[in-house]
């Protein structure tokens, strides 16, 4: 599959959690798959509903993840992803997003100046983000 990326750009998280709650400039959408949402509430023992809400309008996402009462996302613990290993594939991208450009028939992958992270740590590859890709089509299917 085709995909553009940006070449030229280092990344490495410092697992700050900028990404996962609002901040003063932006409030935080974490989308949710309806496979993420369920092996989620599978391994909590948790109903979706205790921990997202149903949105329309935002295909494939059928989720959003619920926020605690300072704008964290429901699993962030001690600055820590509590479902780090199944957290959704938005986080996982994160500071990257992954959109397709119907008329090209191409995957683009754009990222945001937000994370203080970005441009800081090694540089990225063409294989970094096919494994992103790879992941997000398996999430997708």
């Amino acid at each position: 599959m085709d995909f553009t990326y940006p070449t030229e750009i280092r990344f490495a998280c410092s697992r700050c959690g900028l990404c996962c709650g609002d901040t003063k400039q932006r409030t935080r959408h974490i989308l949710v798959l309806k496979n993420e949402a369920e092996k989620i509430a599978s391994h909590t023992g948790q109903l979706v509903t205790d921990f997202a809400i149903e949105i329309a309008g935002n295909d494939p996402y059928i989720y959003e993840m619920k926020k605690t009462n300072e704008g964290k996302c429901f699993f962030l613990k001690d600055n820590q992803c509590s479902i780090y290993r199944l957290r959704p594939l938005i986080c996982i991208c994160y500071p990257f997003e992954l959109k397709f450009n119907e008329e090209a028939g191409l995957h683009n992958f754009v990222y945001t100046l937000e994370c203080p992270r970005i441009n800081k740590g090694r540089f990225l590859k063409k294989t970094d983000f096919k494994r992103l890709l790879d992941t997000a089509q398996e999430r997708l299917s």
